[in-house]
């Protein structure tokens, strides 16, 4: 096993763990498809992929708590939960280009 499939194999298995965290552990079942070397990765949840969904849902970003936007005009009713924001940013880091702990601020 090469570097890149380590790779993968992480990123299956930190998914896993992340939707195993979300849904009832009745309901959730790790595929016998989806283990390393399977061919199944479950695709990323469509909430994840731009900040356009996350403003559908958290309509002014989501943060850690006790984080502060660093933009011009700072964001303060962002949604403050730190289990939600380090979710977001298992699935997309790039939902908080600034790195400031507020993905996808919006005003």
């Amino acid at each position: 096993m090469n570097l890149a499939d380590d790779r993968g194999t992480i990123y299956a298995v930190k998914r896993w763990l992340t939707l195993a965290l979300l849904v009832p552990s009745a309901a959730f079942v790790w595929p016998a498809a989806a283990w390393p070397g399977g061919a199944a990765i479950p695709p990323m949840p469509s909430l994840w992929q731009n900040c356009a969904h996350v403003n559908q849902k958290y309509r002014h970003g989501v943060g850690r708590a006790g984080a502060h936007d660093r933009g011009s005009k700072p964001v303060t009713n962002f949604k403050r939960s730190t289990r939600i924001y380090n979710i977001a940013m298992s699935y997309n880091s790039g939902l908080d280009r600034d790195k400031d702990g507020v993905a996808c601020e919006k005003h």
